[in-house]
């Protein structure tokens, strides 16, 4: 299948033939569904503090976590395209006649053109977009009512004004204060001052980015940092990382042959946020908060994220330090049956690790195996909020290949929704998982996991795109949370739906959340 070209295409690309031909397979054979239990809920999956519990977890978070290597890990790759797709497909359809404008007043629901024209001076970026415009002897006002509205948002997406259908969401003006407007990775850089800041008074923050776009996050940081420190009274020590090109997958046609370009080379296509696990395996930090990018509020808002933040952080460390200890005694010599079952019980009861029913027949050797093998791994407090809307992919139990019982993050894609058991199961589900997660990825002697070793590759996804005006199959990566993740020791813990304030559409800058 492969000739001496396209073998150096492969190596240059830095992945292995054997790891190719594999996603192949999985094209031919595609992944299997997950297997649905049921849905995680509070008190079977899902812990919910109160108000003692939450005091306490804050208190004790704040008391250690200086003396903790901590760091805030942010998927900030790819462009805002998607943000704008309204304002694109209204630009496609527009003209400025007595036609077009019953176009524009057709839809004024929230997510409509009509919602974004008659709120934007709500924006954070109107300022900015009103000098731009002003700048080449147009007055956006002006434009507005002389229903113009084509070459405003011309102005917001293309390279003639803002140019945000091409910059990537944390470059984006979000929101609005006195002092001037702040972009979603300044956002970032408070946000993570306040629950990030270790005794020295450093904050650690590393964000993933795309390789077109990583000179203007390290000018837009070069701008504002300073400014930041001074204000907030810490030093900021930021990394950023691209998406490496071995976790490019390949590409194929409908008959599951590589893609090939015009020129006879074949197409890869980045492997989708699963792909981050090898960032996030580059770094060595003892405590990591895994946030989205465009997940962030304003500061009047922040009060309730602060505290949650804190409250996962503090039973990460609680959960992680009994289970360093237990490890230490398994890793001796001499362990009882009692002290085996005060492990077993932690393991069930803290980590939500899945107990084989015969466990109580196992011998002392066969259980201290057990034991030792299921706390030796990464660990994850995952945030979950109420689901407010329909059901969709959030904290489920998950039977896996090997019979074992655990508690997964799914993402609807991954179930059988031809299914009634799997779809009534979903139809179940009470929470959702907003990517707040916080990890341990260092070992109970301090040595860094390697993650590799906690992926399933069986939970990636395939789906058609188009290139050309010809049909592709395209290849995920099992998702950084999903897969990547799903030989992790995994805690869910309610959060308030407060915490999670996404911006999935340009007009959510709207809602009061962001306001």
């Amino acid at each position: 299948m492969f000739s001496q070209k396209d073998r150096q295409q492969i190596e240059a690309k830095g992945i292995g033939l054997e790891t190719i031909q594999k996603q192949i397979e999985h094209f031919e054979e595609g992944f299997p569904w997950v297997r649905l239990v049921e849905p995680a809920r509070v008190g079977n999956g899902i812990i919910s503090f109160n108000d003692e519990e939450i005091e306490a977890l804050e208190k004790s978070y704040n008391l250690h976590s200086g003396q903790k290597d901590v760091l805030k890990f942010v998927p900030a790759s790819g462009a805002a395209t998607r943000m704008f797709k309204h304002l694109f497909a209204f630009l496609e359809k527009y003209e400025n006649n007595e036609e077009g404008h019953k176009y524009y007043l057709s839809d004024k629901e929230f997510n409509s053109v009509y919602y974004f024209i008659t709120n934007i001076q709500k924006f954070a970026f109107y300022n900015e977009l009103k000098e731009i415009m002003k700048a080449d002897g147009l007055d956006l006002e002006d434009c507005i009512k002389n229903q113009d509205y084509d070459v405003v948002i011309d102005y917001v997406l293309n390279e003639k004004g803002l140019n945000y259908a091409s910059l990537p969401k944390g470059l984006i003006k979000f929101h609005d204060y006195p002092d001037g407007a702040r972009k979603s990775v300044e956002e970032h850089l408070v946000e993570t001052a306040n629950y990030c800041r270790d005794r020295k008074g450093k904050v650690h923050l590393h964000f993933t980015v795309s390789p077109e776009h990583i000179d203007h996050f390290k000018q837009t940081i070069k701008e504002v940092k300073g400014k930041y420190e001074k204000q907030l009274n810490v030093e900021f020590e930021i990394e950023f990382s691209v998406q490496k090109p071995s976790t490019d997958t390949i590409a194929v046609d409908m008959e599951n042959k590589p893609f090939r370009e015009v020129d006879d080379s074949m197409l890869f296509r980045p492997g989708g946020h699963g792909a981050l696990i090898e960032n996030l395996n580059d770094i060595d930090h003892d405590i990591i908060f895994i946030k989205n990018i465009d997940n962030i509020v304003p500061d009047k808002l922040r009060d309730e994220t602060y505290r949650y933040k804190r409250v996962i952080g503090g039973h990460l460390i609680s959960i992680q330090e009994k289970a360093f200890r237990y490890l230490e005694k398994l890793e001796g010599d001499f362990a009882d049956m009692q002290l085996l079952e005060e492990i077993a019980d932690f393991a069930t009861n803290d980590l939500t690790i899945d107990i084989p029913k015969d466990f109580n027949n196992y011998g002392s050797a066969e259980k201290k195996e057990f034991l030792f093998r299921k706390l030796n791994r990464p660990i994850r407090v995952c945030g979950m909020v109420k689901n407010e809307g329909e059901p969709g992919g959030g904290p489920f139990w998950v039977k896996q290949k090997n019979g074992e019982i655990s508690l997964q993050i799914v993402e609807k894609s991954q179930i059988n929704l031809d299914d009634s058991g799997q779809q009534m199961i979903l139809n179940q589900s009470t929470h959702f998982n907003p990517v707040d997660i916080v990890c341990s990825i260092r070992n109970y002697k301090g040595k860094a996991f390697d993650l590799h070793e906690f992926v399933d590759p069986e939970t990636g996804f395939i789906s058609i795109k188009s290139k050309n005006g010809r049909s592709l199959k395209a290849q995920e990566l099992p998702g950084l949370w999903n897969g990547a993740m799903a030989d992790w020791n995994t805690v869910f813990v309610e959060t308030p739906i407060i915490t999670f304030n996404p911006v999935k559409t340009v007009n959510d800058l709207l809602r009061p959340t962001h306001q």
